[in-house]
């Protein structure tokens, strides 16, 4: 009966260890996917209009380079492009739309 009982714990154990294993090797793959997708998407997406979908130029406009579609006319600025166009000026245009985005009007 000692012996029994000793199997059936070591079975149980086995089945913990190789459930936990089939767990993390899953999470593993689905991160993978994930950053497969990631990538996908970026190559795809990379220096496109997301209006049009057209190519996306950079342009040198008041010393600050953004990307600027000649097919739609659209301009895109990355993070921190519009904070530097607006400049120190709290009272700008551009500065008061900064604030009403941001909240900090």
């Amino acid at each position: 009966m000692t012996r029994d009982k000793t199997k059936k714990g070591e079975d149980e154990y086995i089945a913990r260890e190789e459930a936990e294993k089939t767990k993390r090797l899953k999470e593993q793959l689905k991160e993978q996917q994930s950053q497969q997708q990631r990538e996908q998407t970026k190559a795809q997406c990379y220096m496109k209009c997301p209006k049009c979908g057209a190519d996306l130029n950079e342009v040198t406009f008041r010393g600050i380079k953004i990307d600027r579609c000649l097919n739609c006319d659209g301009v895109w600025l990355d993070e921190g492009e519009l904070e530097k166009l607006a400049g120190d000026e709290d009272s700008s245009t551009i500065g008061n739309i900064i604030g009403i985005i941001t909240g900090k009007s």
